[in-house]
């Protein structure tokens, strides 16, 4: 039997993608951050050891969130910069005891099925000297990865992001990646840094001894794991593993409606906590959670599949719907909450809650809507660092940040995105995306006239 591979989970890079969310590694999905239940998944699988690289920025709250996980060993790296998954990798040999170890390189905020992570270590078993390396399978256009594969499923090249019509194959990779030798996926590292002018050697060692050098800060290349493994293909086994299940990536915030879909989906049956009130004129319908001390008022509905958590209220009337809404949230009379994601602490009342995803704090005062869908029916695009994105999805609302306040009768139009702390002023309809901290409402001119009397002072 071959020694379980080391777990190497990226949770660094750069969040700026995901504006104005914060951390997407923390974000909860239930009761525990998306991390956590990664780690619990990866345990039940029979891992023991596992090496997170994290930023700088989630590093000390990684360490926090990960310390309960006795007896699973868990240890954090920092990536000082995002700077590609092969100086990722690279931040995990210090802390290797064993640098000839397999390896199982994943990343956090890909949500796949066990299944998958099963299938991998069952090949790899089989065949413990070649790397596997998941692949999704599908005939649709996605850009990313797409791998080389011949008819015996080795796969012997990779290329990035082809133009639909010049797709190698249809197998598109996921950072699932099984490699027998940590040492000389590293070294492979190593070699395509040294080919590079700009990069500059750390003082940084692993335990072989051998110098990690990490690219200088101008340097412009990330792509060094990718070229490692290209070169390694030429002269060792990779094989493909088809996948046909479930994936689905955080990259851009409205996908956090995917993955809470997912985690929807796990929902069986009707889960009441025995603290939590339910009203006998409150109606519940399919598979539902309600955590501890939520209250469902009379008149209102959770329909499946729905998550209510801990200390939530469901106000009268209101409606939960195929929605994930956190803890300690108030859900006022005649509120509607649909296909929508809704973090600690929100407060909500007499307003419609449609296709949106909502950080910790927000509050959507009486009267305000999410508008969803656009008046051809077509898909919704987003702005992301300064580009028109097609987000996909032919409904789609708002993203609101962390602590903004929109007040009465406010509306979003499809797809805009609210900074942190913003305060969007009563009666105004958003067009654009506000910033963290702007404030913006419409200037009213109001129009006062006297009642008109003749001489008599009649009317």
């Amino acid at each position: 039997m071959p020694q379980m591979p080391v777990l190497i989970i990226l949770a660094g890079g750069a969040s700026s993608r995901m504006w104005p969310l914060r951390e997407k590694s923390l974000l909860r999905f239930g009761t525990e951050p998306l991390l956590i239940s990664q780690l619990r998944r990866y345990n039940a699988l029979g891992f023991t050891d596992a090496i997170i690289v994290a930023s700088p920025e989630n590093a000390d709250a990684i360490r926090q969130f990960t310390d309960p996980m006795r007896p699973m060993n868990v240890q954090v790296v920092v990536q000082p910069q995002p700077r590609g998954m092969g100086d990722a990798i690279l931040q995990a040999a210090p802390v290797l005891t064993r640098p000839n170890a397999p390896i199982y390189v994943v990343q956090v905020h890909d949500v796949v099925d066990d299944a998958l992570h099963s299938a991998m270590l069952n090949a790899y078993v089989s065949n413990p000297s070649a790397s596997h390396i998941a692949a999704y399978q599908t005939d649709d256009y996605f850009p990313g990865g797409y791998l080389i594969v011949d008819a015996d499923g080795r796969i012997t090249g990779m290329v990035e992001k082809p133009a639909p019509e010049n797709r190698p194959s249809n197998f598109v990779t996921i950072v699932a990646h099984i490699h027998p030798s940590a040492a000389l996926l590293m070294n492979a590292i190593r070699t395509e840094y040294s080919r590079d002018d700009d990069i500059d050697t750390a003082p940084l060692v692993d335990p072989s001894g051998a110098p990690i050098p990490l690219p200088s800060p101008m340097s412009t290349r990330d792509d060094h794991y990718e070229r490692a493994m290209d070169v390694l293909m030429k002269d060792y086994l990779f094989k493909v593993m088809p996948y046909l299940g479930v994936w689905k990536a955080l990259k851009y915030p409205w996908h956090v409606l995917d993955v809470m879909n997912y985690f929807l989906s796990l929902i069986k049956g009707q889960v009441v906590a025995e603290s939590a009130y339910i009203s006998p004129a409150a109606t519940l319908i399919g598979d539902v959670y309600i955590g501890d001390g939520a209250k469902i008022f009379p008149g209102a509905s959770v329909v499946g599949p729905a998550y209510v958590g801990a200390g939530t209220i469901v106000g009268n009337n209101s409606l939960v719907r195929s929605s994930m809404v956190l803890n300690k949230c108030e859900v006022g009379f005649t509120t509607e909450i649909a296909r929508s994601y809704v973090a600690d602490g929100c407060a909500m009342h007499a307003c419609r809650v449609l296709d949106s995803v909502f950080a910790p704090s927000v509050n959507f005062s009486a009267g305000c809507t999410t508008a969803n869908l656009r008046i051809d029916h077509g898909y919704v695009s987003s702005t992301v660092k300064g580009q028109r994105l097609n987000s996909g999805r032919d409904k789609f609302g708002a993203i609101i940040g962390q602590g903004a306040f929109l007040s009465v009768d406010v509306m979003t139009m499809p797809g805009v995105k609210i900074g942190e702390r913003a305060v969007v002023g009563p009666g105004t309809h958003v067009l654009h995306d506000v910033q963290n901290g702007q404030r913006v409402y419409v200037k009213q001119q109001l129009v006062i006239t006297e009642e008109s009397t003749d001489e008599n002072g009649s009317h």
